[in-house]
């Protein structure tokens, strides 16, 4: 299993983009995260994953979500041994824009755990953060909803507080701030102040280079990653 590795990155361009587009993204990030040796997450929707996984050789490719199911009836769901197949080594879980009950997420998370796929569980409130926190999802991603695709970051006591809280609960969960994350400079600050990883999309496809936005958010993180050692 390939283990998350502090600091990180996840690239999620959703649904945004597809097919060529995204692989080309996919392509031009690989480049990049080899020579960096950042770990970095790449979304795509579910039919590209198997196309950007044989075409990069660095990003942990991710599923934007998965269901419980085992294989054998399930007509139009997600299984999650069909992602692993085609290449897919993380999942995201409970994003707001595809929310699940905690009874779904438990399972899913199990599910996840059985096949050694790295999940990224969302949650939009501290007290949500904490009762994840308690099913030991690999990273837990905690952003205010009302902030998402804002360009408006968390403040830094709420960062502060989410990263202690987590910590105090399982200090092997790593703990992603991304919610608003638009500039090089918003992710210097969430890992200075103690995140183990960042993400963005908006503030990645609406960059004039999406591929050099990626770049530079790569160098802030590592800006900040030294100044904390």
């Amino acid at each position: 299993m390939t283990k998350v590795k502090c600091p990180f990155l996840v690239v999620n361009p959703k649904s945004y983009l597809y097919g060529i587009k995204s692989l080309e993204l996919a392509k031009a990030v690989d480049r990049t995260a080899k020579k960096s040796n950042l770990q970095i997450f790449f979304t795509c929707p579910f039919t590209d994953i198997r196309y950007i996984k044989e075409n990069t050789n660095t990003l942990i490719v991710t599923a934007q979500h998965m269901e419980a199911l085992k294989p054998g009836r399930g007509m139009g769901h997600i299984l999650p041994e069909s992602l692993q197949a085609a290449g897919a080594g993380a999942v995201f879980l409970n994003h707001a824009e595809n929310p699940l009950t905690m009874a779904e997420l438990t399972k899913c998370i199990k599910r996840a755990k059985e096949l050694d796929i790295i999940t990224i569980v969302c949650a939009d409130s501290l007290t949500e953060a904490i009762a994840i926190a308690k099913l030991d999802p690999d990273i837990l991603l905690c952003e205010p909803t009302d902030l998402i695709g804002t360009g408006k970051v968390a403040d830094n006591s709420y960062i502060l507080k989410t990263t202690e809280k987590i910590k105090e609960i399982n200090p092997n969960i790593a703990v992603m701030i991304a919610s608003g994350i638009t500039t090089p400079e918003d992710v210097y600050n969430v890992i200075k102040l103690g995140a183990d990883g960042t993400g963005a999309t908006s503030g990645i496809l609406n960059a004039p280079d999406p591929a050099a936005r990626v770049e530079e958010m790569i160098e802030a993180i590592l800006r900040a990653e030294r100044e904390k050692n």
